[in-house]
């Protein structure tokens, strides 16, 4: 069993609250989350099933939030999380059997071309435009794709949904993010009751982890619905760029 104590317990809630802020605006918290858990003495699954725990709480207050700002309809998310949930099902039961030291490699890359196209385009994402794939298209293949990685590795999900909304159903960087977060609270679910059936949960530090990360989601998604795109974009491309940053690190470092 994990330590335990009052102070491994105040820094897993503190790295919850600056997770769920950052995770709100523009995903990414993981990168916060999952290395202060393993900091403390987790061993790996149950830092990701904890993570999966505490993210939950956090991804439930960003979309109810966003809900009630009109940024979002889960009439048009059905499939959505249909398919999200599918494929979060499928990544987390596969983790628990191999490592995800393959994706390592791959997600850097596919990162770094998503901050350069962003910072290239500096009018992307910053009104709403027609679509360019079906929406049931769309949720099939991106939300059993996405979901998948969500479940099996995850740092970047946030990240990879936002610029998929942007650029396939040319949504604004704001309604993007709403919708980005509906769509990771359903991996999270997916994802942490596969946890809990392996037993990779420790569910005192999810939940103290839990309060701090609806602290942090509440204040970061009020200050995107208070806020214009740009501001959005501007934090996007900070997350994605640590995110890029952190996962070289501890794959080449």
């Amino acid at each position: 069993m994990p330590d335990l104590s009052y102070s491994c317990l105040s820094i897993l809630f503190f790295a919850a609250v600056l997770a769920g802020f950052v995770d709100a605006i523009a995903g990414g918290g993981g990168i916060i989350t999952v290395p202060a858990l393993l900091a403390v003495g987790f061993p790996p699954h149950l830092a990701l099933g904890t993570n999966k725990l505490q993210a939950s709480f956090g991804s439930f207050t960003a979309t109810l939030n966003y809900r009630r700002g009109r940024l979002l309809r889960f009439r048009e998310l059905i499939l959505g999380i249909a398919f999200t949930a599918m494929g979060a099902f499928a990544g987390t039961t596969t983790v628990q059997v191999m490592s995800a030291d393959s994706l390592k490699h791959i997600i850097p890359v596919l990162l770094v071309i998503i901050f350069v196209y962003v910072l290239c385009n500096p009018e992307l994402g910053t009104t709403h435009k027609p679509h360019r794939m079906a929406p049931w298209l769309f949720y099939l293949v991106f939300g059993c794709l996405i979901g998948f990685y969500d479940g099996f590795f995850g740092p970047g999900t946030g990240s990879i949904w936002t610029i998929v909304f942007v650029l396939w159903l040319g949504f604004d960087l704001k309604k993007a993010t709403a919708h980005t977060k509906a769509l990771n609270f359903t991996s999270n679910i997916v994802a942490l009751v596969t946890f809990i059936a392996g037993g990779h949960v420790v569910v005192f530090a999810g939940v103290t982890m839990g309060v701090g990360q609806m602290l942090g989601a509440y204040a970061g998604s009020h200050l995107v619905l208070n806020r214009g795109t740009r501001f959005v974009r501007m934090f996007f491309l900070c997350v994605v760029a640590i995110t890029i940053a952190k996962l070289l690190w501890s794959t080449y470092c």
